[in-house]
């Protein structure tokens, strides 16, 4: 137990400890979010990039309580997040072209994918799919990358949403990890766990700070590798009873469930009407439970119990047919999160 406990409570230390310093130099050298435009949320300035304390915690705990001596993964992994947290930070200070944010994003998959082998390579079973070529694989994997990376980088529009979903989701994470007997894997979920347990201290209504792109891209990135390692995870290896009958595949996405439907909802919305996808807008979930009257603290709280609920489901669904739990869990969510959007309507309507 050691072995999560040390990363984790290392990160949350360092953290706790270098966040106020932080915030204080973020206002001397005016580096603020600054409340100019009418989609966002916020009538007052708050400092941004804090996603610098994040990775510092995540990445000094996870390479400090590395639990091998070869290097393994550390060697694409470290350059990829750098690259995230580059692109983030000039996005944080200046802005960056979305084209061209897409084109880190792509460097980091090409990277993950091509040189690291982070990749997938089957469905196992859902739809009953197993084998799928390896095209079709390098193709579904740079796919998943960019589009978690983005998933979380669009979710980072209240006070303690990013950072408290990736809690919950770099929790269960490390928990599926120490389970299969993964403690690399454990390990630098717990590492991220605990950055942001201490990030969120500050974050959380009323946020004295956000995490910015420099946090939300690095945050992404971590979680489409721990995803894919998840359905990839070594099938001949004895899992534990408690997580051998789950469905990898639908175990991610469930994991992953609030920033994938409301990014997949937001982008095809946006196209729909004619728009670029990347084109900013007040139609997210937590926008909407906002503007029903919801308090930060009360949207967020919803969210997280949503994405628990989902997870909940998938465990409860182990017993049945992959594909039919996908479709059962798939309609539940749609219905979920089109509720908020009826109660809106329907106060409109009267």
């Amino acid at each position: 137990m050691d072995i999560l406990l040390l990363p984790f409570i290392t990160s949350f230390i360092i953290v706790i400890l270098a966040t106020p310093s932080f915030i204080t130099v973020a206002i001397k050298k005016r580096l603020f979010d600054e409340p100019t435009e009418d989609r966002k949320i916020h009538n007052r300035i708050v400092p941004l990039m804090g996603g610098l304390m994040i990775f510092a915690g995540t990445v000094f705990a996870f390479l400090l309580w590395f639990p091998i001596n070869e290097m393994g993964i550390i060697k694409y992994l470290v350059p990829s997040l750098l690259l995230m947290l580059f692109v983030g930070m000039k996005d944080d200070i200046i802005g960056t072209a979305p084209s061209k944010k897409l084109a880190a994003h792509l460097v980091a998959a090409f990277i993950m994918v091509l040189m690291a082998d982070i990749k997938l390579t089957s469905l196992h079973g859902l739809f009953n799919i197993r084998e799928i070529p390896e095209w079709a694989g390098i193709m579904l994997s740079i796919f998943t990358y960019i589009v978690i990376i983005n998933a979380f980088n669009l979710i980072d529009g209240v006070d303690g949403l990013a950072a408290g979903v990736g809690l919950i989701a770099a929790s269960l994470f490390g928990t599926w990890f120490y389970l299969a007997g993964d403690f690399v894997y454990a390990v630098l979920s717990f590492s991220l766990a605990g950055g942001l347990l201490g990030f969120l201290r500050f974050n959380f209504s009323p946020a004295k700070i956000f995490m910015g792109d420099s946090g939300s891209l690095t945050i992404g990135f971590l979680f489409a590798v721990l995803a894919i390692e998840l359905v990839e995870y070594d099938a001949s290896k004895n899992l534990p009873f408690v997580i051998s009958n789950i469905s990898k595949p639908i175990l991610a996405m469930s994991i992953l469930v609030y920033p994938l439907i409301d990014t997949i909802r937001v982008f095809t919305l946006r196209i729909l009407r004619g728009i670029s996808p990347f084109t900013a807008d007040r139609n997210h979930l937590h926008h909407r439970l906002i503007d029903l009257g919801l308090s930060h603290a009360q949207t967020v709280m919803v969210i997280y119990f949503f994405n628990l609920l989902i997870v909940g489901a998938c465990v409860y669904a182990q017993r049945f047919d992959p594909s039919i739990a996908f479709i059962v869990i798939m309609a539940s969510v749609i219905v979920l999160v089109e509720i908020p959007f009826f109660i809106s309507l329907k106060k409109k309507k009267n």
